[in-house]
């Protein structure tokens, strides 16, 4: 009879004698002192070290340790998914073998499952999370990919965490397809999931060994975000179908507040005869309480009976985001006509797409946080 466990930890290995027999033990002293009976998972992509031999040799004093060799399609995320298929238990944590993720936090992503989240992530850029010892290039590569993954899962702060539990129910029969070292951006991005939870962990360098990290890695990553991105509109389900959603009413209510903006310009100063500059303040201030309104309630449906108090601290902070805004263009436009010998109308357009994107997530991540 196989025997079920309560929590699979799953490593994902390549050439790495030095770490892998510490990290065992490691995992396996921690679940014990906690009373976590699980499972070690050795995912390996056919190591030209003594990896294998290593563990193999763990086996047969651990029962509940297991080894699998990949022969093919060799990668982080393939092997991570072969470990959710073979895991026996119904919670899976991914860690480093390298010691990169702390192995005395496993309890807590447990807890964190236990108690209802169906992911649990930590997180390196909340408050009490950290990197150590990381070069510049490296550093850059990072925070380039959390941004470009916030913009698909702007709640979540570190959504390419390599450090992460999810409950099987998530990804059982996700259509998940990941390349390269980005796992959990595709379980976001294509799991059946409601609640995640983050948890603050410093990062730590790899003890031993060579880092894998290379930059054609980022293709890879660019692709991934493709895929989840044409999933989401394809089969229109999943928290990315649900931003993109906002994304695009946030850019028609702006569109609106530009008709708006320009017909009561012309209006005022053709029709009612008054100075064009008092004009274009009246018109600018009625677009903006024109797209708060329409934001309020359709891009980011507000509460029909939410407190007046409540409503006009959102519309302070978007008219303070919207002014922000304007200025944003105003200094694009200035810098890439001026400095840069961009024809007006090229640049302008290029000032309205960055304030855009600033007042979208400035927005969303401030004055309608809660929705």
């Amino acid at each position: 009879m196989t025997e079920r466990y309560d929590l699979s930890v799953i490593i994902p290995t390549f050439n790495e004698e030095e770490n892998i027999a510490a990290i065992i033990d490691a995992v396996n002293d921690v679940c014990s002192k906690s009373g976590i009976q699980a499972e070690i998972l050795v995912v390996d992509d056919n190591s030209d070290d003594r990896t294998i031999p290593i563990v193999q040799e763990i086996t047969g004093q651990c029962e509940n340790v297991r080894l699998i060799v990949r022969m093919k399609d060799h990668g982080l995320s393939q092997s991570v998914v072969d470990g959710f298929r073979a895991a026996r238990s119904d919670i899976f944590l991914i860690i480093d073998a390298d010691f990169s993720h702390p192995p005395e936090l496993i309890p807590r992503f447990y807890e964190a499952i236990r108690d209802g989240a169906d992911i649990a992530i930590g997180s390196r850029y909340m408050k009490g999370g950290d990197i150590e010892e990381w070069p510049l290039k490296r550093r850059i590569l990072s925070l380039g990919a959390t941004a470009f993954g916030r913009i698909l899962f702007p709640e979540v702060t570190d959504p390419v965490s390599g450090f992460f539990a999810v409950r099987r129910e998530v990804v059982d029969g996700a259509p998940l397809a990941p390349k390269g070292y980005k796992i959990l951006m595709e379980v976001l991005g294509k799991g059946r999931w409601r609640s995640f939870v983050e948890i603050p962990f410093v990062f730590r360098d790899r003890a031993e060994g060579e880092s894998k990290l290379r930059l054609e890695t980022m293709l890879d990553y660019i692709r991934q975000c493709c895929g989840i991105l044409w999933f989401a509109v394809t089969h229109r389900i999943g928290p990315v179908w649900t931003e993109w959603t906002k994304v695009v009413r946030f850019g028609i209510v702006g569109l609106s507040g530009i008709f708006v903006n320009m017909g009561l310009l012309y209006v005022l100063t053709e029709v009612a005869g008054i100075y064009y500059l008092v004009s274009a303040a009246i018109a600018i201030e009625t677009s903006i309480v024109n797209n708060f309104v329409w934001n309020d309630l359709w891009t980011f449906k507000s509460e029909g009976k939410l407190r007046l108090r409540r409503r006009l601290h959102r519309f302070v902070s978007f008219q303070a985001v919207s002014m922000g805004g304007l200025a944003i263009n105003m200094l694009i436009l200035y810098l890439l006509v001026e400095v840069g010998g961009i024809y007006y109308l090229i640049a302008n357009l290029a000032g309205i797409f960055a304030a855009f994107a600033w007042n979208f997530m400035i927005n969303r991540h401030f004055t309608w946080k809660s929705i």
